[in-house]
């Protein structure tokens, strides 16, 4: 009988430890397990670092935070959001406008001034690193600023940019994956002990045909480029699911507050912003949004 007990004793033993085991990969594999114990950021101690383009950034919400000013960086977007709520003893918010992942290991000269390489911020001290990037590696922007037209039964740029046969969105974002997935393993290898969360993309679009003419885009390119967000999204919850990262969805919460929405509701302004913000990014009640989404992968209120 003394065996057996031992031997019982033994097998619980096992299933504890792993189901500690489970419980830390579930965390890192972008679920909303409790993080890891150990790694401690907040109320006076660890190193967070914010990570990311515009929409971590929140060009004209709020005062200018940090340099260069060329960044456009707010004081009120979601890293300094979570940061108040974390308070750990070090805070770097390195965001910038117009980021792309190659911004994170490089330069990114801006209109006024040059970026430090972000992840020159990440020190093995960091205990919680945030990341929002890669729309600009597909280059939404840049590709909306064309869709402007007078039908609202149009499609102009999903027409150019499915022609052929070819989905140039879906082969861009099909391309950034692996940047992210180097993106987040650079970061465990310069910080070993951090959290690492991902967050994604607010909801910029509604469902259906959108609201011509206060957004002049036909009603095929809003669907082609809601799809394309959606896509964009996916591929960074896989990749923070393959990378050891959580994710911070923020476009489930976002919708029903996209650019369409009553003024008192959106996240995102449209093309003439109604609150302070740039046009089709976050206000400050998006980066409020995104700051609880990210609040509740990391289990706080």
């Amino acid at each position: 009988m003394a065996k057996k007990s031992g031997g019982g004793g033994c097998l619980v033993l096992v299933l504890v430890v792993g189901l500690l085991a489970f419980g830390y990969y579930k965390w890192q594999h972008g679920s909303s397990s409790a993080p890891p114990e150990g790694v401690d950021t907040g109320g006076g101690s660890g190193r967070y670092v914010a990570l990311g383009d515009s929409y971590t950034s929140s060009p004209r919400t709020g005062r200018q935070a940090g340099t260069p000013a060329g960044c456009d960086r707010s004081d009120d977007n979601y890293p300094h959001l979570v940061a108040a709520k974390l308070k750990p003893a070090q805070f770097a918010d390195v965001s910038c406008s117009g980021a792309t992942t190659a911004n994170l290991t490089g330069s990114q000269k801006t209109g006024n001034g040059t970026n430090p390489p972000q992840l020159d911020a990440v020190t093995a001290e960091t205990t919680l690193v945030t990341v929002g990037i890669g729309g600009n590696d597909v280059g939404f922007f840049s590709y909306a600023s064309g869709c402007a037209t007078t039908d609202q039964n149009a499609s102009p740029c999903r027409d150019r940019l499915t022609a052929g046969g070819r989905d140039q969105l879906a082969e861009r974002i099909d391309a950034t994956a692996p940047k992210i997935g180097a993106v987040l393993d650079r970061i465990h290898e310069q910080a070993p002990k951090a959290k690492v969360v991902v967050v994604g993309y607010p909801t910029v679009l509604p469902e259906g045909a959108g609201c011509w003419p206060s957004l002049p885009f036909g009603a095929g390119d809003i669907e082609y480029f809601r799809g394309a967000l959606g896509k964009l999204n996916k591929m960074l919850e896989d990749q923070a699911d393959t990378h050891r990262a959580g994710y911070a969805d923020t476009a489930t919460p976002g919708k029903g507050h996209d650019v369409c929405s009553a003024s008192d509701k959106r996240w995102v302004e449209g093309l003439l912003p109604a609150s302070p913000a740039a046009p089709l990014h976050p206000n400050a009640r998006g980066e409020q949004g995104m700051a609880d989404a990210v609040l509740a992968v990391l289990k706080l209120p």
